[in-house]
């Protein structure tokens, strides 16, 4: 192509760029004008008025969000087919003013050429164009373009390696965020993204190979594919840590979703943020599944007999809670099914009223016991009694046992006697008291001693799961009887609309009762609100016992067992992406085989994806890193497509300050790599070094992350404790990547 035709397609699909800005902003405002018309219509005191309000806002509010992120780098690519209009692949779908398409939206099916068509299987196209964009939104313009031409005989059929976007994305100074990479998703990374949504899919692949990005754009295609089923249950993204979560978190608002929720390890028990990490013998026992049998023991425990008895003084009876009637009523409690705090209610009501029992008795000298022996004096039973002694007996035996439930009820003693007996526990009380206890731990199992600590309630990355699942032991704290009507209340109707509405949808008999009713009425009742407000990702991420329509969970080599029995629960259908790389495991728990862990849960349902790929470390950095791994593992290493300027750079301490040489390194790193994008320093103490201005990560916090340029420093000390950790360390660098040590 010629410089003049050049200029002449650049400036061809530049007018068709703003054309499509101009629709964008047209449709924009209808949606705009139509949400602002929702939000201001008076719904009534109706339940029913004010959920298709609610629903009506944040539908409108949903598609002007995902205009809105559309904006930047609009439409990024054409397809060309024979005897058919082209079309244009972008961040969204647009239709012009007769309703014909004007822009296919990244994850449609008729976009799928773009990423996936070859010289070989052109899936029905004759040319794939990527566009070059500059400028700002609504005033983007077309500087450059690439053409893949799908036809043999062509003269300007292009080698399709040569993707421009591609490599100036692979060049680019590294940000601090994480970009999206609509423009450039490659065909093995399609594949995975537009997997189905059923089912467990494991995604394999090296450092660079995109798993990260991968993941995320497959959450984005969810969204897009299955709207209804996601966008009411939400996605709850996995990731390694706080940084991590920090550095990804825009990638799914730039591409329009807000329905997920973000979490670490750290984070599986509500209210709890654990960053610091145990030893490796106290990790692999915290994460190992038979802490479970350990916690409900623990939880057992709580429910204990008394020793002796224990008098409680009433006004005309003294009664006595022994072994006998502690342990009818435990066992009444224990067969409830009740979760422990719950059944401690059942625990009260048979212990009160076997006390009553005990105390009418007394008071009545046995004349239930013998109903058929002589009548009362007629002082003691008044006027108000039948004549029959053995109805007499019974009547004031009725009274007594009111009067003496009431007195205990609010007897001091009785409540003691509870707390004692079957105490109400928070999980955090119950672990931290365990935690500092070598007597209860060795009482539980010799073997757990290793678990003791001073400070029970210094909570680390591997109590997380532990805490939840006491939580699902012991149940929430009572709450208010009223509260709980309002719940029930509100479930039953809630559940009415939903179901009349999908049910219209699906064109069911609205009369058919399904099982899944019974269940989504619980769940509902568990969720009263009394207002509809917040985002799904609000609403998800305040709720415990939420369950999310599809789990993602980054780095899950790193999990234990005991994560992965906790995050089961948030997704009860099993929709999972795990990504991650067994040669680059660190945590003493985590995941040596992907059956291992999901076998548990999944047995032999799930499916293994490979990227093979690398995408981001040059070629050199990626060999040198390879070496520092066991031989049976370096089969997992992914091919690099890039390549630096030479093997990573060998520096050694100098007398002096370290902290000095270290920002001396850097300075020349980066003048090296020209001066722009991101450095940090990987150690195993950061608080050795207080390096202003540059990240400081351990091996464990810099998973998922790049920067341009890397320092490592004590590289050997980093091997000697764990040759994954150094792995990791040593392909996070795009451009530069210096050993110090």
């Amino acid at each position: 192509m010629n410089s003049h035709s050049l200029d002449a397609e650049l400036a061809a699909e530049t007018a068709t760029v703003r054309r499509l800005h101009r629709l964008l902003a047209t449709e924009l405002g209808v949606v705009a004008e139509r949400s602002a018309v929702a939000a201001g219509t008076r719904a009534g005191g109706e339940l029913s008025a004010r959920w298709e309000r609610d629903v009506a806002v944040h539908r409108w509010s949903e598609r002007a969000s995902q205009l809105r992120a559309a904006r930047a780098r609009l439409c990024f690519g054409r397809l060309d087919s024979r005897g058919a209009a082209p079309l244009y692949i972008g961040r969204t779908g647009l239709a012009d003013a007769d309703g014909e398409t004007a822009l296919v939206d990244w994850r449609a099916p008729a976009a799928q050429p773009f990423y996936c068509a070859t010289l070989a299987t052109p899936l029905g196209t004759t040319r794939r164009r990527h566009l070059v964009l500059a400028g700002t939104a609504p005033d983007e313009r077309v500087v450059d373009l690439h053409d893949d031409v799908f036809d043999a005989s062509a003269e300007d059929a292009p080698d399709a390696a040569a993707d421009p976007a591609l490599l100036a994305a692979l060049a680019a100074p590294r940000g601090t965020a994480m970009r999206d990479i609509v423009s450039t998703i490659q065909a093995e990374q399609d594949a995975v993204i537009r997997l189905p949504l059923a089912g467990t899919v494991v995604i394999e692949g090296g450092p660079g190979t995109g798993k990260t990005a991968v993941a995320l754009h497959r959450v984005a295609y969810l969204l897009y594919t299955h709207r209804d089923q996601l966008a009411r249950r939400g996605v709850l993204v996995v990731g390694p840590s706080g940084p991590f979560l920090d550095y990804v978190g825009g990638v799914l608002p730039s591409l329009g979703e807000s329905a997920v929720v973000f979490t670490t390890p750290g984070r599986l028990r509500h209210g709890i943020d654990a960053t610091a990490t145990d030893a490796p013998d106290v990790a692999r026992v915290k994460g190992d599944l038979a802490m479970c049998a350990v916690l409900r023991r623990t939880v057992a425990a709580e429910q204990t007999l008394p020793d002796e008895r224990i008098p409680l003084p009433l006004d005309a009876v003294t009664v006595e809670v022994d072994r006998t009637i502690a342990e009818q009523a435990r066992e009444a409690a224990r067969g409830s099914g009740r979760l422990h705090n719950a059944a401690r209610m059942v625990f009260a009501d048979v212990l009160l009223t076997q006390l009553v029992e005990r105390g009418v008795e007394a008071l009545t000298g046995g004349i239930l016991a013998d109903p058929d022996g002589p009548d009362l004096d007629a002082a003691v039973a008044g006027d108000e009694y039948a004549r029959d002694p053995a109805e007499s007996a019974a009547a004031i035996a009725r009274d007594l046992g009111y009067d003496l439930r009431d007195e205990l009820v609010d007897h001091p003693g009785f409540r003691q006697v509870l707390d004692r007996l079957w105490p109400l526990r928070t999980p955090e009380r119950l672990l931290a008291r365990l935690l500092e206890s070598p007597d209860r731990l060795a009482a539980l199992d010799p073997g757990l001693t290793v678990l003791h600590r001073a400070d029970g309630a210094a909570w680390t990355v591997s109590d997380a799961p532990l805490l939840d699942e006491l939580a699902e032991l012991l149940g929430p704290l009572p709450t208010r009887p009223d509260r709980a009507a309002q719940r029930t209340r509100y479930a039953a109707e809630v559940l009415s609309l939903l179901d009349s509405h999908d049910r219209n949808v699906a064109g069911e008999d609205a009369d058919e009762l399904r099982a899944t009713d019974f269940v989504t009425a619980g769940m509902l009742a568990e969720r009263f609100e009394e207002e509809l407000s917040g985002t799904v990702a609000e609403r998800a991420g305040a709720d415990r016992e939420w369950t999310y329509g599809h789990l993602v969970v980054d780095e899950a080599q790193e999990l234990s067992a005991m994560d992965w029995h906790v995050l089961m629960r948030r997704c009860p259908t099993r929709s999972i992406t795990a990504v991650g790389d067994l040669a680059q495991r660190s945590a003493p728990a985590g995941s040596r085989d992907w059956a291992d862990v999901l076998g548990p849960a999944v047995g032999d349902r799930w499916n293994h994806r490979t990227l093979t790929v690398n995408y981001r470390t040059p070629a050199e950095f990626m060999q040198a890193a390879a070496a520092v791994l066991p031989a049976q593992q370096r089969h997992r290493v992914p091919r690099s497509v890039r390549h630096a300027d030479g093997p990573p750079v060998r520096l050694s301490w100098r007398p002096g300050d370290r902290a000095a040489q270290v920002r001396h390194a850097l300075e020349n790193e980066l003048a090296a790599a020209g001066g722009a994008g991101t450095a940090a320093v990987i150690t195993l103490d950061p608080a050795e070094l207080d390096v202003e201005g540059v990240a400081v990560h351990t091996p464990g916090s810099a998973k998922g992350l790049e920067f341009d340029v890397v320092l490592v420093v004590d590289p050997g000390a980093i091997a000697e404790g764990c040759a994954a950790d150094l792995y990791v360390a040593m392909t996070r660098a795009t451009r530069r990547l210096v050993l110090l040590g």
